[in-house]
């Protein structure tokens, strides 16, 4: 599992990367979600997979925290998953903006093969 779990990472990263390298707007925003997919993956892996175990400890007595689930890495991939869905919609209405006023949506306002 963590070597599929690895790679899956890797994927999303690699392709988000190389897309946020293209020339189009629309190819680097939907990298950028493919990268921080990639990253709240890392960082979900990051508090431990279990199976079945309770994110939550019960009162009383020695509890042995290696049997629970952490949820720090779960509160941050939640957060982060709306802060990135937000930043999404916002370069969507800039990139619609943009396009708009440059008749283009290349990343620096130019195409490829004309002279102006």
């Amino acid at each position: 599992m963590e070597i599929i779990l690895a790679l899956a990472i890797g994927v999303l990263v690699g392709s988000g990367v190389w897309l946020m390298l293209r020339p189009r707007s629309y190819q680097v925003i939907v990298g950028l979600c493919l990268l921080a997919y990639g990253v709240n993956l890392f960082i979900f892996a990051m508090g431990r997979l279990y199976i079945g175990a309770a994110p939550i400890m019960p009162k009383g007595g020695f509890v042995d925290p290696t049997a629970y689930a952490d949820p720090l890495p779960q509160s941050l991939v939640l957060t982060a998953i709306v802060i990135s869905f937000a930043t999404t919609a916002l370069f969507l209405v800039v990139m619609i903006a943009a396009r708009g006023a440059t008749g283009t949506d290349h990343v620096d306002g130019k195409e490829r093969g004309r002279d102006e």
